[in-house]
């Protein structure tokens, strides 16, 4: 009888073991890509987000803030002059906080800015200075819209099914400008064919799936 208890112990240990093994196998994260691969290139470009695209990434990240005529981009704060020429293009249209508002600049003249990596706007030096060198190449903000067509042209070429992680940044900000930034992120999610599960907070995220 110890024999056959010891043998059944075995057996269960075994299978434990396996089943383990199996799991962690099995076993696969989700990965998103924060800003893109801005590790590598400016944040919010399309060029990063197509590049964390091409290193596997199971959701594509979009902050999206909406400009003075209604319009949704993608940067990562209200502010724009963080990780643009705007304070070189634009040199008095700064508020009183001496800062620049995504919110105050119309589509067509955020157009005109060029994305650069982060960086300080008290000293000019970037914030990570071993992340992609400034340069004269031409990185644009990005549209909601653009996004979109870009993340499921991707998945239309390539065969696979990479989804959209949103998040709305501050919306409560933007209402005091009289700008309904959820009203028309949810319209373009919908337009687009997204399906959502909001969790809100001081800035909105929502992590969507097509139908």
């Amino acid at each position: 009888m110890p024999r056959i208890l010891s043998l059944l112990l075995c057996v269960l240990v075994l299978a434990a073991s396996v089943s383990a093994t199996d799991a962690a196998e099995s076993y696969h994260p989700l990965v998103a890509a924060h800003r893109g691969a801005s590790g590598y290139l400016p944040e919010h470009t399309l060029p990063s987000k197509a590049m964390a695209y091409a290193m596997g990434a199971d959701y594509i990240e979009q902050d999206v803030v909406m400009t003075k005529d209604g319009k949704l981009v993608i940067m990562h704060d209200v502010l724009i002059d963080t990780t643009t020429d705007v304070a070189k293009k634009f040199p008095n249209r700064a508020r009183k906080d001496g800062r620049y508002y995504a919110c105050d600049f119309t589509l067509e003249e955020i157009r005109t800015l060029r994305v650069t990596e982060r960086f300080d706007v008290k000293t000019g030096k970037p914030v990570f200075p071993d992340r992609f060198p400034d340069s004269p190449i031409a990185y644009q903000v990005p549209t909601l819209e653009e996004e979109f067509y870009q993340v499921q042209g991707l998945n239309k070429s390539t065969g696979r099914d990479v989804k959209v992680y949103v998040e709305v940044k501050e919306p409560a900000f933007f209402e005091a400008q009289g700008l309904d930034i959820l009203k028309a992120t949810i319209e373009t999610m919908t337009r687009f064919g997204y399906k959502t599960a909001w969790k809100a907070g001081p800035s909105c995220r929502s992590s969507t799936m097509r139908p």
